[in-house]
């Protein structure tokens, strides 16, 4: 007597929209304040890394200094790694997250 087996039944799960929408949100990098950097470095740092103006860096510099964080960029994961690797590397306390 032969019998045959047949495969079980599997679900798969497949992305719903809202994963997609996971993925596509973009990081942000957030610089925060910290008792050892004059405020003048923290906005010549602002101004070398991102090219932002001298108005703009101030402008940042002193949210971070007055509310203790500033977001100072945006975009893909792998350019808010390279952001804050930048920054750590001119001495700034950085982070990142998912906006």
């Amino acid at each position: 007597m032969s019998t045959t087996l047949a495969p079980a039944e599997v679900e798969v799960e497949h992305p719903g929209e809202a994963d997609s929408i996971e993925y596509d949100r973009p990081w942000i990098v957030i610089v925060w304040n910290d008792p050892i950097n004059l405020m003048s470095y923290v906005t010549l740092v602002f101004q070398k890394l991102f090219g932002y103006s001298r108005e703009k860096a101030t402008q940042l510099m002193l949210q971070v200094h007055n509310e203790g964080k500033a977001v100072v960029s945006g975009g893909t994961r792998e350019k808010a790694e390279h952001d804050v690797a930048r920054l750590h590397a001119h001495g700034l306390w950085a982070t990142m997250r998912q906006d």
